[in-house]
């Protein structure tokens, strides 16, 4: 069972193993420390749902389902969870950008280059017939969660890609997420220069082992204005 942001994982297991199953991870986890994992989000833990891949769903994921929810997960066995998988990548485009700029991700020019790597997204979905989950749905079940609660005194700060930054690991999912959207950009004729330009920054700053938040936002939409992709 592939539980990773992006899609790229269950392609590679399917390589290796007969039976592979995909899981949508919509958690609000923070891992900062070794041993300290704080969960922000009560009384339901996180969305987990599950299904085989490519497609379909079976007596396996429908036990998994049932075994999350009985500890406390909102969770489902679907016969189509790669387009729930998809539909988090859509949010997962704008983590290069948290993880870059963190706190300062929420003023106007911020919100401007997260729409423009959205709508990069949403023209390479479309170019390659990729299917996602409703949205309205998705968005009803997000607000039965209970919503987002401070632990310790401490909101939750950032990203899985914010949080790789922060630890110093070396490495990001951009490659996945961003480079995904890249990828597809590439194979079907679709511009994603706002995409390439933050997978390629992300990089950048995990490998210099940068901190989350050290870039400011300005830099970023200076950076993309020569380029002219926002106008």
């Amino acid at each position: 069972m592939c539980a990773t942001n992006g899609v790229e994982a269950e392609r590679l297991a399917l390589r290796r193993f007969a039976n592979v199953y995909g899981m949508r991870v919509i958690l609000a986890g923070t891992h900062l420390e070794p041993g300290v994992v704080e969960i922000a989000s009560a009384p339901v833990f996180g969305l987990l749902d599950v299904g085989r891949y490519p497609s379909g769903g079976d007596a396996r994921s429908e036990q998994i389902a049932a075994d999350l929810k009985a500890s406390g997960f909102d969770a489902c066995s679907t016969d189509e969870v790669m387009s729930f998988k998809y539909l988090k990548l859509l949010g997962n485009v704008g983590n290069a950008l948290d993880a870059a700029c963190g706190t300062r991700m929420g003023n106007d020019t911020a919100k401007a280059i997260y729409q423009a790597t959205q709508a990069e997204a949403r023209a390479c979905l479309a170019a390659a017939g990729i299917k996602i989950a409703d949205e309205e749905r998705e968005s009803v079940r997000r607000r039965l969660r209970g919503g987002l609660r401070p632990v310790n005194g401490v909101t939750h700060r950032g990203s899985s890609s914010w949080q790789s930054l922060e630890r110093g690991t070396g490495n990001i999912e951009a490659d996945y997420l961003n480079g995904e959207i890249v990828l597809l950009g590439r194979i079907h004729g679709i511009p994603t220069p706002v995409n390439t330009y933050l997978q390629q920054l992300a990089n950048r700053l995990a490998t210099q082992r940068r901190p989350a938040g050290s870039v400011p936002i300005e830099e970023i939409a200076a950076r993309l204005d020569l380029g002219g992709v926002l106008g």
